[in-house]
């Protein structure tokens, strides 16, 4: 009995040995996989076609976006030139109603979009579904002009202005009033509700998880080294990033747009300069990468799913880098100083054309071209664009740290702003419950830094595209109105 007891205490201290106390980090990891899988379950059902299996609300966003640009025409191409002349300030009036200038609401917006999913996603899509994702990106982010277009002029034309000129504007608001005017009162007010909640969701998980997650990983690629006191404390750099945060988003709209107006064209011009110098290093390679990316695109090897799963992976990194048809910076797009919603519109599509078609593209250029996508066992996200930037010059991604820490914060702050607009629409406007929201988004920060990408690219995922559930819906209704609209504007301005 002596020797039996003895036996189960060692036991119990060896186990204990080995089952060593959980980090912080893995603590939160392991609360939060299980939600990030049966919000992906529900989100990307997914139906078979031709061996493949693709989630039924990505072929909602590009269906919707092939619709809209053959719906209004091509505007998507017609309109690039009208954008740049109202972007240039031709049509700008001092007395127009609006918090911010065309060029500040764009940027405002671009900062939104153009984030890590520029630098972690594109390379997420190119490792899984090589080259040719590159291709299929592009041509979503084309036909994503079109639908973001159609939103920012509904944005526009729905919002309201209180007598101290701040405006409140978005889905919320165009799918509540605009589908009332046509009679669809009720769903106006489910659609605008479901909307005002995912898009809560997805400013807390989405636009601020994977961005303080990212920039988390670059900090250790760059700078901490593996095994050191930054490894296992993703916490503690979220925290000092979640106070950063929170110095920018309490002076509300006006605020993150002095800030963006600045972040968005330093960020732009540091990554791009950087991405070009890499390309150009390679310049005779240029050649054999675009045939790969266009061979890949129709005749994929090695890739699950073939040509379907090529295409699937690009258009739907797109639509989560762009973010055409999800609705959401028509809320900063809304605050622009202008009596003229399809003006606005105009100014809208020009966000896919950069966020996708140039800079996703650069950065699918930079990783295929040096051929970081090759053997990435351990790598993924923003370490695979890193590796690629170092091959060229070691110094290289520290210079991507900066860039990746700037676009994190400006991509955090737009959002903090759309879903405390979204916020607001829910509770009303009391100061406390509206801070708690800020407070809570900095909390969010936090936990971001501390999880896996896979859990935090989940979840991220689910709540963007869940956004485009309720939104294109709206856009299909009201459509009609705006398509009227950009008739008389253009008989009068163009």
């Amino acid at each position: 009995m002596k020797l039996l007891f003895v036996s189960l205490l060692i036991l119990c201290f060896s186990q204990s040995a080995i089952a060593a106390p959980l980090t912080v980090d893995q603590q939160i990891e392991q609360w939060l996989a299980p939600i990030a899988h049966t919000m992906t379950s529900i989100i990307f059902y997914s139906v078979e076609v031709a061996g493949t299996q693709i989630p039924l609300i990505v072929g909602w966003l590009i269906i919707a976006a092939l619709s809209f640009t053959f719906y209004f025409g091509f505007l998507n191409f017609k309109g690039f030139s009208h954008a740049i002349k109202v972007i240039r300030g031709d049509y700008s009036n001092p007395n127009d109603p609006g918090e911010v200038s065309h060029f500040q609401a764009l940027t405002t917006a671009l900062s939104g979009t153009v984030g890590l999913g520029n630098i972690a996603g594109v390379a997420i899509a190119v490792s899984i579904g090589g080259p040719g994702a590159t291709f299929w990106m592009i041509i979503a982010g084309l036909l994503g002009m079109s639908s973001k277009f159609l939103e920012c002029s509904l944005g526009v034309k729905y919002r309201q202005i209180s007598a101290n000129g701040e405006v409140l504007g978005g889905p919320m608001y165009y799918l509540r009033d605009g589908l009332a005017e046509l009679g669809y009162q009720k769903l106006g007010k489910g659609l605008a509700v479901f909307f005002a909640i995912c898009c809560v969701i997805a400013s807390l998980c989405g636009s601020n998880m994977l961005q303080s997650n990212q920039a988390y990983q670059q900090f250790i690629i760059a700078f901490a080294g593996e095994g050191g006191f930054w490894q296992d404390n993703g916490w503690l750099f979220g925290l000092i990033l979640a106070i950063l945060i929170a110095t920018i988003i309490i002076g509300g709209i006006k605020s993150i747009a002095k800030v963006t107006v600045r972040v968005v064209p330093l960020m732009a011009g540091v990554y791009l300069s950087a991405a070009l110098f890499v390309i150009l290093s390679h310049i005779e390679q240029i050649p054999q990468a675009i045939s790969l990316i266009i061979n890949g695109a129709f005749n994929p090897q090695g890739v699950t799913g073939g040509i379907i799963g090529v295409m699937i992976q690009g258009i739907q990194r797109s639509t989560f880098s762009s973010e055409a048809g999800v609705g959401a910076a028509s809320i900063a797009h809304a605050t622009a100083s202008t009596k003229e919603p399809v003006r606005e519109g105009y100014v809208a599509l020009l966000e896919p054309f950069i966020d996708t078609v140039v800079i996703c593209t650069i950065t699918a250029l930079v990783i295929v071209i040096t051929g970081a996508y090759v053997d990435v066992s351990g790598i993924d996200g923003v370490a695979m664009t890193s590796r690629a930037f170092a091959s060229v010059i070691w110094w290289f991604p520290y210079l991507l740290s900066i860039a990746v820490l700037l676009f994190a914060i400006s991509t955090m702050v737009s959002w903090a702003y759309y879903g405390s607009i979204a916020w607001r629409y829910l509770v009303g406007d009391s100061k406390w419950l509206n801070l708690g929201y800020k407070m809570l988004f900095c909390c969010c920060t936090v936990i971001g830094a501390s999880v896996s990408l896979n859990s935090v690219i989940a979840i991220s995922d689910s709540m963007f595209f869940s956004m485009a559930i309720a939104n294109i819906i709206g856009l299909y209704l009201l459509a009609p109105g705006i398509k009227k609209d950009l008739t008389s504007y253009n008989a009068t301005y163009k």
